[in-house]
C-alpha cells in the first residue's frame, strides 16, 4: 500500500513539473557575419540577434542562439547532403536558421523558408586605389551647386541693370543730360561688374552717391564670392575621394588586371556557376582557373582592402564593408535581387506566424529602424566629410545685402532726382512732378540717343 501511495505522489509531482516547465527553448542557429550577428564578450548583438527578439516577443516563445559549427551557410557537398546551418536544420540540430541567408529554390526544397525580412542583389567591391580619376571639362563649375550658380547669374544682371538705372536718375552723373555724353550705358554697366568679378576696376567707374554704394556692395559680394569659390575648389583638388574606373560586371570580366572572387559554395557563387549568362560564365571560369575564391566574407573584405581584388558578393553585407572602411567602394551596378530568410524544419507549423510576424514588422517600420541601427557609416575620411557643392542657401545673407544694397542705392537716385526736380520746379514755377516725369523722361531719350549715335560711329569706323 505505502508502495502505491508513493507511485502516485511521484507521478503527481512529475506531471507538475511537465505542466510548469512550458515548451522548450527553441535551438537557433546562425553565422557570424557584420553586422548580422557579432559578438560582443560572451553575447551575440547585431541586426539578426534584435529581429529575433522582436519575432520571439510576438510569437511568445523562448530560444537559445549558437553559432553554425562548420561555419558555412548551407550547401550540398557530392553525397547530396547538406551542410552549414541548412544541414543543422535538416538533422534536427536546430530549430530555427535566423541569419543573411539567401533565398534560393534549392534550399526551399529541404527547408521551410519564411518571406524575406531584407532585400538585396550581388555587386562587388574594391579599393579606391584600383580607382582612376575622372576628368570633366566643367570641373571648374562643382564648387557651386546649380541654384548657387542661377543665384549669381540673377545677382549680375540684376546688379547690372540698377547701376545702369541709378547712372540715368542720378543727377550727379551728369550735368546737363542733352549736352553732356553719358558713358554709363547698359553695356558700361555690365562691364563695370564684370571687372569687379575679376578684382580689376574696370572703368567708367560711378560719381553719385547712389551709385558708389551699388558699387561698394557689389565689390563687397564680389569678394566674400570668390573667397568662397577658391576655397571649396581647393578643398575638392585636394580630396582624394576616386571614381572606380571598373563599375560594372562586365568591365570586370573584360579586364585581366584585377583579381576577384565570392565565397565557395555560397549562394553567390551558385548564381555564377549555375548561369548561362556569357559575362557571368566568362567571371566563374575566371574564379575557377586562379582559385580566386574565398572562404568568409572577412576574408573577401581583407583581400579588397589590401588591393588589386574585387570581392563579389550581397549588397547587404559589401554595404557594411563600405560603411566601416573607408578604402572600400561598392560597385554601382547591382545584379539577380534575391531576399535574406529564416529557414525552418520542412512541415514546420511555426513557418505561417513567422512570416506574418516579419511582414508586421515590415509595416510598422521596425524593420527600417533595424537597418539603420547596424548599417550606420562609421566611416570619415581625413578632414572630415567629403566636400560638397555649396549651397546658394548658405550664402542667402550676403544676397540679402546685394538686394538692400541696390534698393537703397536706387532710393538715393531717386530722392538726388526728386530734390533737383523740386528745385527746377521753384524756378520755373511748374509743379514738381511734372519737372520729374520731364527729368526722367529726357534722361532715358538721351541714353537711347546716346546709344544710337555710339553705334553709327562705331559703323562708320
Amino acid at each position: 500500500m505505502k508502495a502505491l501511495i508513493g507511485l502516485v505522489v511521484c507521478a503527481v509531482a512529475l506531471l507538475s513539473v511537465c505542466c510548469t516547465a512550458g515548451p522548450a527553448a527553441l535551438s537557433i542557429t546562425t553565422i557570424l557575419q557584420e553586422p548580422f550577428t557579432m559578438t560582443q564578450g560572451s553575447e551575440l548583438e547585431g541586426y539578426c540577434i534584435d529581429l529575433l527578439a522582436e519575432i520571439a516577443k510576438k510569437l511568445g516563445f523562448k530560444y537559445e542562439v549558437h553559432l553554425v559549427k562548420d561555419g558555412k551557410y548551407g550547401r550540398q557537398d557530392e553525397s547530396g547532403n547538406w551542410l552549414g546551418m541548412i544541414g543543422e536544420v535538416v538533422r534536427g540540430e536546430a530549430d530555427l536558421v535566423v541569419a543573411p541567408l539567401t533565398l534560393t529554390a534549392t534550399r526551399e526544397l529541404s527547408v521551410e523558408m519564411s518571406t524575406p525580412f531584407m532585400q538585396t542583389g550581388v555587386g562587388f567591391i574594391l579599393s579606391k586605389d584600383l580607382g582612376s580619376e575622372e576628368s570633366h571639362f566643367v570641373s571648374f563649375l562643382f564648387p557651386f551647386s546649380t541654384e548657387m550658380w542661377v543665384g549669381v547669374l540673377m545677382a549680375f544682371l540684376v546688379t547690372g541693370l540698377c547701376i545702369y538705372l541709378v547712372a540715368r536718375i542720378s543727377p550727379c552723373e551728369w550735368a546737363d543730360p542733352e549736352t553732356d555724353e553719358h558713358s554709363f550705358t547698359l553695356l558700361h554697366s555690365f562691364w563695370y561688374i564684370t571687372g569687379a568679378l575679376t578684382l580689376q576696376g574696370a572703368g567708367p567707374h560711378p560719381k553719385g552717391l547712389s551709385g558708389r554704394i551699388i558699387s561698394a556692395i557689389w565689390w563687397v559680394f564680389a569678394v566674400v564670392l570668390l573667397a568662397c569659390y577658391f576655397s571649396n575648389f581647393n578643398t575638392m583638388l585636394r580630396s582624394d575621394t576616386k571614381h572606380v574606373s571598373v563599375m560594372n560586371f562586365d568591365e570586370l570580366a573584360r579586364q585581366d588586371v584585377i583579381d576577384y572572387g565570392t565565397v565557395e559554395g555560397g549562394s553567390t557563387f551558385n548564381l555564377f556557376k549555375n548561369s548561362n549568362n556569357p559575362t557571368y560564365r566568362s567571371i566563374f571560369q575566371h574564379m575557377e582557373r586562379k582559385k580566386s575564391c574565398v572562404r568568409s566574407v572577412e576574408e573577401g573584405n581583407r583581400r579588397a582592402q589590401e588591393g588589386n581584388y574585387a570581392f563579389i558578393g550581397e549588397a547587404a553585407s559589401l554595404d557594411i564593408a563600405v560603411a566601416r572602411y573607408c578604402n572600400l567602394i561598392r560597385s554601382s551596378e547591382l545584379i539577380a535581387m534575391r531576399g535574406y530568410s529564416i529557414a525552418a524544419p520542412l512541415g514546420s507549423p511555426m513557418m505561417k506566424n513567422i512570416t506574418v510576424a516579419i511582414l508586421q514588422l515590415s509595416e510598422s517600420g521596425e524593420l527600417a529602424y533595424l537597418q539603420s541601427k547596424w548599417w550606420a557609416n562609421s566611416c570619415m575620411p581625413e578632414g572630415g566629410q567629403a566636400p560638397q557643392a555649396l549651397q546658394a542657401h548658405l550664402l542667402r545673407g550676403l544676397f540679402m545685402l546685394l538686394a538692400l544694397g541696390c534698393g537703397l542705392g536706387l532710393l538715393i537716385a531717386l530722392l538726388e532726382l526728386a530734390s533737383k526736380a523740386r528745385d527746377q520746379a521753384k524756378d520755373q514755377k511748374k509743379s514738381c512732378c511734372s519737372v520729374l516725369s520731364a527729368e526722367l523722361s529726357q534722361r532715358f531719350r538721351s541714353g537711347r540717343a546716346n546709344a544710337g549715335t555710339e553705334t553709327s560711329e562705331k559703323s562708320k569706323a
